[in-house]
């Protein structure tokens, strides 16, 4: 027995002996881990470090890159090979060897610490590159059914309303929506091989009948005269020794949207084609490629109509079994059309697809009328139906998706664009699964009729078997968690994620049913909501490549992004409003502070730069007059232009901002001159609006709006003597009101931000502790599941909509109190400062930066208050512990000195999990 235990206590020392004290994982190249198309050749890498012990820095790395895994393991020859003394260990640019299109790297690396250990290699890590140029296309034609004349195109698009204004002849037939097919011999043994694809709107690629890939509406949507994303996939697996089938399915996205059922806008880019290349390479190292061309077959699907605006129709009759494997009869279909090259830029997808990302069954089933049933899924939400059903060849299944019900319970399309539906028709074989390919919409309930084969004057109804809904987003992973004492804001947190989860698709819709379009405010005045829950680095970079592509020659830059049409604005500014164009100078900057990447701001630099020139060319001595202002603040009138805030503030407000961000960029990136230039345009902004706005009396701006007041306290436009009293102004005049919200889109972002930064964030809880005036809570006994357009949670406008959520960015930076010090970026050194608030006493939130996971836990009761924080490897944190008394706070039970700060004692650690306990803070 004794022999047992000595050999347990050896075998436990052993692996104390070997276990490393600093590791490498969590590798990552342009930001995504083991990416197959990347587009440049200049990737960068990036790796988290792990320990069990404190404090751990990394002082340098090696990287080792090859083309093959043998080389590094067995130390074959490399790419790059390269000790750097350095701390960072994200965005490292290669700087090896030139690499080439279409290969596989494989990659390492390892560190040392602040303690002068280095770690063991990290697990081999790899990249494949995408096309870079057009000749490695290998001569891939666009490939299509049918070609739409060019008189035939409606570039841009035309509003909804303005449809007269389009020739009759324009944009009234339905598009074929096409099958292609290709087979080829593969005699050899395969290695590798890799499709590159773009289908145009969408489409989806199957080989030997099993689809490639996860995605949802592939490729994500752009302008796409200016760009044209398309899709790399590994299809080894999928291949087979002998014969192998090629197939692609297209549908018409935002490239063709006709005129039947409802429609946001028309357009008419052109009619459903593709482009494709596949390359095998073989065990002795010779290679096969494949290309799309007139060899390859085309026939019209069973998809007889789609439009992303208003549905899909799908006729089972038409399947032909086995079109998408190897030996299938052709011989009905005619060669694929060769069609006009296309004007836009080639360009691989840099982010994550949309995908099916969850299936939510049937809750409840109601009967509002004989043959009509509705099925509620008990939550709103972007995606499609799956359905199962039974029944004969020729019947009929009509699906109508709603968010609200009508009275009598049937669908109520109203306000999300009508109608809007599926229709599936069964081919009679057994139980029939089916879910819609090239469209979706933002919905809680679906309205299924069923119907005889009428043709045949059949009266028998088909039997459904079962409705699922599956939830389609852009795949982006999770990066938050939050939960609280108060199940209000636990919901409220659940509210706001629905409308994020429903709107993040390959661009930041504003809703996911009546328009799907990027409204760019919403970008970046509730970015820090979206950034806790999602990591959007990629989909944000896309962002600011849709801003540039959409730049006017007069330099702004539109409401909307892609900008399929041009919205007439009538003297509102639903095309050119400062506070929405002004996300081309916010995004690429926030980017930056949470992922660290200057390489963004290098690249929209100058698109920037053009942005403000033409803000400065429209204003008037410095004062900017025009745009939508606080959109949908609460009034005396119906939510929509501001009611409460002069337009002229709101837009001076962030034209003020714009500057200054400018200014720091300019600095950070070394143009000196500039920074100088945007400094004093700023200094000459925020004299003329304080002139304007400021009443130096009452020191109150403008109408004393939530909005008029917190705006310039949060840019910066309150002179250092008056901040005080503006910010004391700003909390009466809220409990003078009873506490409401009354501030819009534009402003609400900033209220939450001066509530928080000027220590009032229990007054912030108090205002959204309630549900008896419009907020959140009211929107939640209103039955909403998802963030509404309105405040009041109005039936007649979204009741998914992404803004007005700002509350999500306090309940992490407020009260768990996840923060970043002012000078860093990527979350290097961490500011973890806690508001504590009556009405809870405990929060936790976790958040994924890209050196490592973040977690702030704390909990305030009578026996005292204990925070416990994680801070990832490799970067430092300042604690601000709130009401302590600085000869009373405990760190891992060790009595510590902390230092003042404000009405917080502040402590610098580093990495590690850190338990403080202190007395109990007092609750105002």
């Amino acid at each position: 027995m004794n022999r047992i235990v000595l050999a347990v206590v050896s075998i436990f020392f052993a692996g104390l002996n070997f276990a490393q004290p600093v590791r490498v994982h969590q590798l990552t190249c342009d930001h995504f881990s083991n990416p197959t198309g990347i587009q440049t050749l200049r990737p960068v890498l990036g790796w988290q470090l792990v320990s069990d012990e404190r404090n751990i820095l990394q002082q340098s790395y090696e990287i080792r890159v090859a083309d093959s895994k043998a080389a590094l393991t067995a130390g074959g020859k490399m790419l790059w090979s390269s000790k750097v003394a350095s701390g960072a260990s994200v965005n490292q640019l290669y700087k090896g060897k030139p690499l080439q299109s279409a290969h596989t790297y494989y990659w390492q690396v390892r560190v040392w610490d602040n303690k002068g250990r280095v770690s063991p290699w990290s697990e081999v890590a790899q990249f494949t590159t995408a096309l870079t140029q057009p000749a490695d296309w290998s001569g891939a034609r666009w490939i299509g059914y049918e070609e739409l004349e060019d008189t035939m195109r409606v570039v841009p698009g035309v509003h909804s309303p303005d449809k007269k204004k389009i020739p009759a002849g324009r944009v009234v037939k339905r598009a074929v929506v096409p099958l292609f097919r290709k087979e080829f011999t593969a005699d050899k043994k395969i290695v590798q091989a890799l499709a590159f694809v773009s289908g145009l709107g969408q489409y989806e690629m199957t080989v030997n009948g099993k689809k490639a890939g996860e995605g949802f509406l592939t490729p994500g949507w752009t302008y796409y005269d200016k760009r044209v994303l398309y899709n790399t996939y590994d299809i080894t697996p999928l291949l087979q020794q002998g014969r192998n089938a090629l197939g692609l399915i297209v549908g018409n996205g935002f490239y063709y949207i006709n005129r039947e059922r409802y429609f946001k806008l028309l357009t008419a880019f052109g009619l459903p084609k593709a482009i494709c290349k596949v390359l095998v390479r073989y065990a002795d190292g010779t290679e096969d490629v494949i290309v799309s061309g007139n060899d390859w077959k085309t026939t019209p699907s069973p998809v007889t109509y789609t439009s992303i605006y208003s549905g899909e129709e799908y006729d089972a009759r038409l399947e032909q079994q086995g079109w998408d494997k190897p030996g299938f009869n052709d011989a009905g279909w005619k060669p694929s059309l060769l069609v006009k090259a296309l004007q836009g830029k080639l360009e691989a997808e840099g982010d994550y697809p949309v995908a099916v990302t969850d299936v939510l069954p049937v809750r409840t089933v109601l009967t509002p009328k004989p043959g009509i049933r509705v099925y509620d899924f008990a939550q709103n939400a972007s995606g499609v139906i799956q359905l199962k059903v039974k029944g004969k060849k020729g019947q009929s299944v009509k699906l109508t998706p709603a968010e609200l019900l009508m009275d009598d319970s049937t669908a109520n399309q109203r306000a999300t664009g009508k109608p809007y539906y599926f229709t599936y028709t069964l081919k009679g074989d057994g139980e029939e699964t089916w879910s819609p390919r090239f469209t979706y919409y933002g919905f809680r309930y679906v309205q299924v009729e069923t119907a005889p084969d009428t043709v045949n004057g059949g009266t028998e109804l088909p039997e459904v078997v079962a409705v699922n809904m599956l939830h389609t987003r852009n795949s982006a992973p999770a990066s938050g968690s939050f939960y609280c004492s108060n199940p209000l804001f636990n919901r409220i947190d659940t509210l706001i994620q629905w409308a994020i989860r429903s709107n993040l698709q390959s661009v930041a819709t504003d809703c996911p049913h009546r328009e799907k379009l990027s409204w760019l405010e919403q970008d970046y005045l509730m970015g820090g909501s979206i950034q806790h829950n999602f990591n959007v680095y990629h989909l944000y970079k896309k962002l600011v490549h849709d801003m540039m592509d959409a730049q006017t020659t007069e330099g702004f830059v539109p409401d909307i992004t892609p900008e399929y049409v041009f919205f007439d604005d009538h003297g509102f500014g639903f095309r050119d409003s400062p506070e929405w164009g002004s996300a081309c100078v916010a995004v690429p900057w926030l980017t930056y502070k949470w992922y660290g990447d200057t390489a963004l701001l290098r690249t929209a630099y100058p698109m920037m730069k053009k942005y403000v020139a033409y803000l400065k060319s429209r204003s008037d001595k410095h004062i900017l007059d025009y745009g939508l202002g606080d959109w949908f603040d609460i009034g005396p009138q119906r939510p929509g232009v501001a009611q409460l805030t002069p337009k002229a503030l709101t837009a001076t407000a962030i034209y003020y901002y714009d500057n200054v961000l400018l200014q720091q960029m300019a600095a950070l990136l070394g143009n000196k001159s500039d920074a100088a230039l945007y400094a004093a345009q700023a200094k000459d902004i925020s004299l003329a609006f304080n002139k304007r706005f400021f009443n130096t009396q009452t020191k109150v701006y403008a109408t004393g709006s939530q909005t008029a007041m917190a705006m310039p306290l949060c840019v910066g436009l309150v002179n250092e003597t008056d901040r005080k009293a503006v910010f004391a102004n700003l909390v009466d005049s809220i409990k003078a009101g009873e506490l409401k919200l009354t501030a819009g889109d534009i402003g609400f972002h900033f209220l939450v931000q001066a509530l928080q930064d000027g220590g009032a964030s229990q007054l912030l809880y108090d205002m959204n502790n309630r549900d008896d005036v419009p907020g959140y809570g009211y929107q939640l006994k209103k039955g909403a599941t998802a963030l509404t357009e309105s405040w009041q949670a109005l039936k007649e406008v979204s009741n998914n909509h992404l803004m007005l959520g700002h509350l999500m960015e306090w309940l992490y930076a407020g009260l768990a109190g996840i923060n970043q010090a002012d000078a860093s970026s990527g979350y290097r050194r961490l500011a973890i400062r806690p508001q504590v608030v009556k009405g809870i006493d405990h929060v936790k939130a976790t958040y994924a930066a890209v050196y490592g996971e973040v977690a702030s836990e704390w909990r305030n009761t009578e026996e005292g208050f204990t925070l416990q924080v994680t801070i990832p490897a490799n970067t430092t944190a300042d604690i601000y512990l709130p009401g302590a008394n600085g000869a009373a706070v405990l760190q891992n039970g060790n009595r510590v000195q902390a230092k003042k700060a404000g009405d917080a004692y502040i402590i610098s650690t580093g990495s590690g999990t850190h338990t403080f306990t202190l007395p109990a803070v007092k609750k105002r």
